[in-house]
């Protein structure tokens, strides 16, 4: 009996006479594709009907000439963190956890359905993206300037939490894994195969036909860490790689960027398990991570921010709000140059070198804290925020947040705090200095 198939909104499935479906994902309504709600929901319904499914394999590829996926849809997560805060505490690591967990649970549904799996990616694969592509059997990869595979998710504050902390260093190992997974390193080219992220590079074109002759050849549906034979490192081995990571990463976050902490907590601890137990500790920190401000401030200035900032830059029309900011921004710390110690351990640049202001990861902003520095450095902050608050008279709040993005770019304002006037908006509802779980 054909088993029927399942309702989606943000994939189809075409059958191209060969015994393979082709899942194709294509969200209407959308220049690029991205792991919306929907989306998940759409990729869970796919691995529990190719379970059932009379078809050889499935290959996964785009139905945009865009790219394959530019990564989450980070709106939905904005939303999502609004609807666990406004919930009773108690209730919300709970609450983000099951929410959070339907990707990375759709994932591992899709590489155990006992099909091989394989992706053409012609064009980036981001985020959730790179996290679909790194749970296929098989990665053909394009050879061209636009093709690549990454896990950005830490230049906003975030963790990849659909097992990317999890299936790449076990692909490539821990230390090329690293700068990929801390800095948002793409893996493009023959790089890619050389590291073990793809397994062919094929010119642009011939995607679908290396990746439909890899799965016509009838090859065992299974993962590496997945065969009885695999054997996982060392809790030992996983610490001596990831100590000087760690040190560089502390020196140069000093401590104030929590994803950081959170990433090596996942490879170090979820490496050494099954890949069950990795990607529950990885949705774990998470959890614990998604719940703090930064990512918040993060994910409104350097990706809200920042996509405003270039779509306007590109027109010559960013607001005269940029330059007003900037300017106030770079007056204000050139007047506070008598605080430069502070300043530098607080995280602006341009004033020398500072070693960490935390060695783990800690509630709230160290700026909250009792350390003399930090009271030198929230003065300043304050009269950065006097100095602007004059500017965001009848302002939106996209020309607030560009303006934002340009201080942290362009006068050294932390990124983790979001920028002047997102931070000033949280000291003006009394958010500042909250401690957060």
């Amino acid at each position: 009996m054909t088993t029927p198939l399942p309702s989606l909104t943000e994939f189809r499935i075409e059958f191209p006479g060969n015994g393979l479906a082709h899942v194709v994902f294509d969200a209407p309504g959308r220049s690029m594709n991205v792991f919306s709600e929907a989306a998940i929901v759409d990729i869970g319904r796919i691995a529990r009907w190719l379970d059932e499914a009379d078809v050889r394999g499935a290959l996964i590829r785009s139905g945009k000439t865009s790219g394959f996926c530019a990564g989450a849809n980070l709106p939905e997560i904005w939303a999502a963190y609004d609807m666990i805060l406004a919930a009773p505490k108690p209730r919300r690591f709970a609450m983000a956890y099951d929410h959070f967990f339907r990707l990375g649970l759709a994932l591992r549904a899709l590489e155990t359905c006992g099909k091989p799996v394989a992706s053409a990616v012609a064009g980036l694969a981001l985020g959730g993206g790179g996290e679909l592509a790194l749970a296929s059997h098989y990665r053909v990869l394009t050879d061209d300037k636009h093709a690549a595979i990454g896990l950005p998710e830490s230049l906003v504050g975030l963790l990849p939490g659909a097992g990317g902390t999890q299936r790449l260093p076990r692909l490539v190992g821990v230390e090329a894994a690293m700068p990929a997974l801390l800095d948002g390193k793409r893996f493009s080219g023959e790089a890619a195969v050389a590291a073990g992220v793809a397994h062919r590079v094929v010119k642009p074109g011939e995607e679908i036909a290396a990746a439909q002759a890899w799965l016509l050849a009838s090859p065992a549906p299974v993962q590496p860490w997945d065969h009885d034979d695999w054997i996982a490192p060392s809790p030992t081995s996983v610490s001596a790689a990831l100590e000087p990571i760690r040190r560089a990463a502390l020196k140069s976050s000093l401590g104030h960027y929590p994803a950081v902490f959170a990433i090596l907590d996942c490879v170090e601890f979820g490496l050494t398990q099954s890949l069950e137990g990795g990607i529950r500790s990885e949705m774990t920190s998470f959890v614990h991570l998604v719940l703090r401000p930064e990512p918040r401030a993060m994910i409104q200035t350097m990706f809200l921010g920042r996509v405003d900032y270039e779509r306007l830059e590109r027109k010559g029309q960013l607001p005269d709000l940029v330059e007003k900011t900037v300017a106030a921004v770079r007056a204000e710390l050139e007047q506070s140059r008598k605080h430069a110690s502070a300043l530098a351990v607080a995280g602006f640049a341009g004033f020398g070198d500072a070693a960490p202001a935390r060695g783990r990861c800690l509630p709230g902003y160290w700026i909250d804290g009792d350390d003399p520095r930090a009271a030198s450095a929230r003065d300043v902050l304050a009269r950065i925020s006097d100095a602007i608050a004059p500017l965001a008279e009848g302002r939106s709040d996209e020309d607030l947040r560009i303006a934002d993005y340009a201080a942290v770019r362009q006068a050294g304002y932390p990124a983790y705090l979001g920028g002047p006037f997102a931070f000033a908006g949280k000291a003006n509802q009394g958010v500042q200095s909250r401690k957060f779980a």
